[in-house]
């Protein structure tokens, strides 16, 4: 018997699917046992590969790669390269570093807009189309008593940050500094009008407060979670869409291989098959996962099962913001934000925050290869 172990986050989305898929390849391989246990999500996000050798399996956060293979802690899977067109946007693409693929894309997100449909047609309000309306939106949601929301710890205002100012990471500065400065102004009008809950929660946080609440109508960034889409018990169905002028970075997640594994040649084929078509648009998607592969995002059966989720969305990851994966960037995301955060909390002007961003870029820069 071979016994796997495998590492993810702490939501449904992140266990059940690949919980599913373990089941189902009992069926196709019994003498392969596939356990998995959960990390959190801020760990995902920023807590270094090479530190989870322990495990076979590793669900990880893109940027981590340049990093991750730098610090030797990933197998390749050799000849994996081009598989564009089952892409959902660029994530595929976001797990090949040097010309060698180093994680299979298990998972797709981007940021995106959600809100209760109920409630902004009882205010007689459009899911907005553009920042101006999100502003106005959010004033016209105030005089009836409700309001708008938006995650915005260190890491998504970062993320925010790039998907809205699309930022080009040339050799000296994140972003040109008007757009830079504009970027800035909208989070911080945006966070200024929104729910107090906004500068300490993360999305699956705001999206269930939203699920579960009357007073939060409408949040325009937010990394999707297709779970919020079914609705359930003492919750109402989110729908989604879109964010704001096409704003939003891409997320999902992929499924690497510790190259410390003793059993790389079976986590690998493992992997393969989790995120083979049939699994993800069938026990993956079934089992609360959101799947990476486009042939379940495009299928009108998941799509129906998730009240349109997937096919209201696609477009978004399609146009998402491709974050670097240079090793380096993790800690440039982690202060960067923080830098952020300190601006929308008002302990910092916004030429400020600019440059020390850019300063934060230039001192990665130093000390990358």
């Amino acid at each position: 018997m071979v016994e796997l172990r495998g590492v993810t986050w702490d939501h449904v989305r992140g266990y059940g699917g690949l919980r599913a898929a373990a089941e189902a390849y009992r069926a196709v391989r019994p003498d392969v046992r596939v356990s998995w246990e959960t990390r959190s999500l801020q760990a995902f996000a920023d807590q270094p590969v090479e530190k989870l050798e322990r495990y076979d399996l590793i669900v990880l956060d893109h940027p981590s790669i340049g990093e991750a293979v730098a610090r030797g802690a990933l197998a390749p899977f050799e000849g994996d390269i081009d598989d564009g067109a089952a892409s959902v946007g660029r994530s595929s693409e976001s797990y090949v570093w040097q010309g060698r693929r180093w994680a299979l894309p298990v998972d797709a997100a981007a940021q995106v807009a959600a809100y209760r449909a109920d409630l902004l047609a009882r205010c007689g309000v459009p899911p907005p189309e553009n920042w101006d309306d999100v502003v106005r939106t959010a004033h016209l949601l105030r005089e009836r008593g409700m309001t708008i929301a938006m995650p915005a710890i260190p890491v998504d205002a970062v993320c925010a940050f790039l998907g809205i100012s699309t930022a080009p990471f040339d050799e000296d500065r994140v972003v040109e500094p008007d757009v830079g400065r504009r970027a800035l102004s909208i989070l911080h009008d945006v966070l200024g009008l929104a729910h107090p809950m906004s500068l300490g929660s993360n999305p699956p946080t705001v999206l269930a407060y939203m699920a579960a609440n009357d007073d939060v109508a409408y949040c325009p960034l937010a990394f999707g979670y297709v779970t919020f889409a079914r609705g359930g018990a003492g919750q109402e169905a989110l729908r989604f869409g879109p964010g704001p002028e096409w704003s939003g970075t891409l997320g999902g997640a992929g499924l690497a291989v510790s190259s410390a594994s003793s059993s790389g040649d079976e986590a690998i084929a493992f992997a393969r098959f989790v995120c083979s078509a049939d699994v993800q648009r069938g026990p993956y998607v079934d089992g609360g996962g959101q799947p990476g592969h486009r042939a379940a995002w495009t299928d009108p059966d998941v799509d129906a099962s998730a009240t349109g989720f997937f096919s209201s969305t696609l477009p978004a990851l399609d146009r998402a913001y491709l974050r670097p994966r240079f090793d380096g960037f993790l800690s440039f995301q982690d202060d960067a934000g923080e830098v952020i955060h300190s601006f929308l909390r008002g302990e910092t002007d916004r030429d400020s925050a600019l440059d020390r961003i850019d300063e934060l870029f230039r001192e990665t820069s130093e000390v990358r290869p």
